[in-house]
């Protein structure tokens, strides 16, 4: 960071600094369709047509259903994920008087011309109105996928449609390519039904028929955000992680459905559902704020500790409510709470897997707190054992982690690393229903990771600082109820400056409260994202948070500041205790939960007693079966 001008004010020279730019940096994506993908019907039946983007390699499929209606429920979850935006926004008439016009003005003309129509109105008008990348498709061996990114960068879903679903005509083409999945494609996914033979065309075929009389071809330009990107690579690369699975009823996740249906949130009250596992009894859901408990036909858990993980995004539940009737069975992958969970709906030979960050693009610091469990950059070795894996893939298109480390004759440990890195390069996908690795370029062009390490330019100031010790964590205090407060202090050699952020973080991960002394934020605040030191405030305590983690695991002995939460169930009611261990003070909080918490405050002669004392009041919460709401 350069020093302010001579002739220049502080805030002025400040707010013209590169990294104080509000601009997200973009890629550009073309596609160009031979047509518009769409559903034919003729006297043989309907075929679904879906035509694939001429800049990659030629992919071909075709089959007969075996299951229409099955697959109509499937790809219309998918038409409503990928257009799902669950971010407020305030009214504003603008938007539709325009889009009256423009609909008056295409009265008369065919399907195709208004498609065409409608894409050059958008680039003249908001030529940044298409930040979202279209339907990835990809063909295996023994599956077709649909891979789609919400545009509030909230929920990823991934659609594998079975050969067994299908009856092939001839061999298919595999690879991966894009398709254009517009509401008039989703209108014709409508139409299918049982007693009518339909099909599924993807590919050349389907482009010899759907071009007849048509414009030679339709074109997009996609400017894709960085952030969309990178969000889409880190959600599909979290499914990699260690996770606890729950197997749940379709039933049960109906049941959760139905209370959302029927109860709007409140104001100021939870939004999360808390899955509470106890060994040897069934998973329960409880929906905050009603405390609505529902008991699950699960089998018992049957983990050693009991635990309970708090996970958001509820609402998206709802994009899911068609393909429920014909589901079998819903897998949960709980990675911690506040972090992202993975739904997997089984339903035959088809198998749809929701991911959901528990955050949109507005919580970066929540997602600040999510970038720290992935790596970003790795070494030569990964890149080479990437490569090979690459390499060992081309011809089988998928394989489980521990077949790659057994053909390249690797530690498994390493190979998942170097996986891993392929994910988030947008190179291999894991899918979570299959438990494999699939070759799967997500772009035509490689996806540049050292591009996407950081969201922006003050992110990665934020690192420098970090990294440089010019930040700190003054203070830390944890209120039930409220959230945690954080105070920081960061110094900025090169600007002979100190700056003060303060932080207020609620139960959910959401900013209740945030001030900084620096100009970019007393000119934006958090309209246009934290600053530089809001961020580092936020890394520095995740990454204390994972040093402490490691220092438990490895002993008790040097753990000076630490809060846990547990809970115990007793029918209706749940009991909350609060430990919070502060150097030579414990604060002991106890009651039921959403009610006033009584509080007791002890202080010790040392570090040690405290410490002590701290760990004997664990010991008989854990012995007295409280689960750790912390704990996975």
């Amino acid at each position: 960071m350069s020093q302010t001008p001579d002739n220049q004010s502080p805030a002025e020279g400040e707010l013209t600094r590169p990294e104080d730019q509000v601009q997200d940096s973009r890629t550009a994506v073309q596609l160009t369709y031979s047509g518009a993908s769409q559903l034919v019907t003729d006297e043989r039946g309907a075929t679904v047509q879906l035509l694939g983007d001429r800049h990659r390699p030629p992919v071909a499929l075709r089959g007969r259903m075996r299951e229409p209606l099955l697959i109509r429920e499937a790809l219309s979850c998918l038409y409503e994920i990928v257009a799902a935006d669950f971010r407020y926004v305030p009214k504003d008439r603008t938007a539709y008087l325009a889009y009256s016009r423009m609909r008056k003005s295409a009265q008369g003309m065919s399907a195709w011309d208004a498609q065409r129509a409608y894409f050059e109105w958008m680039a003249r008008n908001d030529p940044t109105a298409f930040l979202v990348l279209d339907p990835v498709v990809s063909v295996h061996p023994d599956a077709v996928l649909f891979e789609v990114f919400s545009k509030d960068e909230g929920a990823y879903a991934a659609l594998a449609i079975d050969r067994a679903a299908l009856d092939l005509e001839g061999e298919p083409t595999c690879g991966t390519t894009n398709i254009d999945y517009s509401r008039a494609l989703f209108d014709g996914v409508q139409r299918l039904r049982s007693y009518r033979d339909s099909a599924l065309s993807i590919g050349a075929e389907a482009v010899a028929v759907a071009t007849a009389g048509q414009p030679e071809a339709v074109e997009k330009s996609i400017q894709l955000p960085d952030s969309w990107l990178r969000g889409f690579l880190q959600v599909q690369s979290a499914a990699t992680l260690p996770a606890t699975r729950v197997e749940i009823a379709a039933i049960d996740l109906y049941n959760v459905l139905r209370q959302l249906r029927l109860n709007a949130d409140q104001k100021r009250a939870g939004r999360g559902v808390r899955v509470e596992l106890v060994p040897g009894e069934r998973p329960r859901l409880v929906l905050e704020p009603w405390e609505l408990v529902l008991e699950t036909g699960a089998a018992p858990y049957s983990g050693r500790t009991p635990a309970m993980v708090r996970i958001w995004g509820r609402r998206r539940l709802s994009l899911l409510r068609r393909l429920l009737p014909f589901v079998d069975k819903v897998e949960l992958h709980l990675l911690g709470s506040g972090l992202p969970s993975f739904y997997v709906l089984r339903a035959g030979p088809v198998r749809l897997t929701l991911g959901l960050s528990g955050f949109t693009a507005a919580n970066w610091a929540q997602a600040v707190a999510f970038d720290l469990l992935l790596p970003r950059l790795a070494g030569p070795a990964a890149h080479k054992l990437l490569a090979s894996a690459l390499t060992h893939l081309e011809g089988r298109w998928a394989a489980t982690a521990t077949e790659l480390a057994a053909a390249l004759k690797k530690p498994l440990p390493e190979v998942l690393a170097a996986l891993q890195l392929g994910c988030q390069q947008g190179q291999l996908m894991f899918d979570l229903a299959a438990g494999v690795y699939r070759l799967r370029p997500l772009l035509a062009q490689p996806v540049e990771l050292g591009r996407l390490e950081f969201r922006n330019l003050r992110e990665r100031i934020a690192h420098d600082l970090i990294a440089a010790k010019a930040a700190k964590v003054v203070s830390e205090a944890r209120t039930y109820g409220v959230g945690l407060e954080l105070t920081g202090e960061v110094k900025v050699a090169a600007e002979r400056r100190e700056y003060r952020p303060r932080l207020v973080i609620d139960d959910e991960g959401r900013v209740r409260e945030a001030e900084c002394t620096c100009a970019f934020f007393r000119k934006h605040k958090l309209k246009e994202g934290p600053c530089a030191h809001l961020i580092a405030l936020r890394v520095l305590h995740g990454l204390e948070e994972q040093r402490r983690r490691e220092e438990r695991g490895a002993g008790r002995g040097a753990v000076l500041l630490e809060t846990r939460t547990y809970a115990r169930r007793q029918a209706a009611r749940e009991e909350v205790v609060q430990l919070s261990l502060d150097r030579q003070r414990l604060r002991v909080r106890w009651g039921q939960r959403g009610q006033a918490m009584r509080v007791q405050s002890l202080v010790f002669s040392s570090v040690a007693d405290a410490r002590a004392a701290y760990f004997a009041r664990v010991d008989e919460l854990e012995a007295r079966g409280y689960m750790d709401e912390a704990a996975v």
